[in-house]
């Protein structure tokens, strides 16, 4: 594996082009490796958390809502962004599993480290296996859904059903795809491959 190390890649200038409520477009100027400088555009995003939630039954736990860039209902994992200021990865993921999933779990695992989209973006995603699952004991009541969430469904289906439906093109939502193909790979090895919950994340140390 490659060192990950920015090298002779330096930024020499950088300009704000846009800034939302949850993302910022800037272009930085960087010096390559032959002395030449580039622009790259750079879209910031503050990260996220992605849930496997796996049951007794081997089912993978599922949620179905509306993603408007791409005018799709999409098949994913309950997920969230680091909106949180100094929330923990893990517990960022145990809230969005109980917000939307209205779960708990008592085993957990980093399953998979992703960047979405590195070339354009630093989105980086965090996804953890969660087993032992049970509901949790207020029914999510402090959590109110809006917008796109209040038409979002739940459903589970068994953990090679999901890989079949990622491999055919059926789920295409990137956490998703890699989340579950992580799980199938690590069950098959007997669960050898998992890393703590709180494992080190290069892509947002501190997390």
């Amino acid at each position: 594996m490659t060192a990950r190390t920015a090298g002779a890649y330096r930024v020499t200038g950088s300009r704000q082009e846009f800034t939302g409520k949850i993302l910022s477009v800037r272009v930085d100027r960087v010096l390559m490796s032959d002395g030449t400088v580039a622009e790259r555009e750079v879209v910031a995003h503050p990260g996220a958390v992605g849930v496997v939630a796996l049951d007794d039954t081997g089912q993978v736990v599922l949620v179905n809502q509306y993603r408007h860039p791409v005018r799709s209902r999409l098949d994913e994992l309950p997920a969230g962004l680091l909106d949180v200021a100094g929330e923990p990865a893990l517990a960022a993921a145990q809230r969005e599993l109980a917000e939307e999933a209205r779960l708990q779990a008592a085993t957990w695992h980093v399953l998979v480290d992703l960047y979405t989209s590195p070339g354009m973006s630093d989105e980086a995603i965090r996804i953890f296996l969660a087993r032992d699952l049970r509901p949790v004991a207020d029914g999510g009541a402090a959590f109110v859904a809006e917008a796109e969430e209040l038409t979002l469904t739940v459903h589970r289906v068994p953990l090679e059903r999901a890989v079949a439906g990622a491999l055919s093109g059926e789920i295409t939502n990137a956490a998703c795809v890699a989340g579950v193909l992580a799980a199938a790979h690590a069950c098959d090895r007997g669960w050898s491959t998992l890393r703590p919950a709180d494992a080190p994340w290069p892509a947002r140390p501190g997390r």
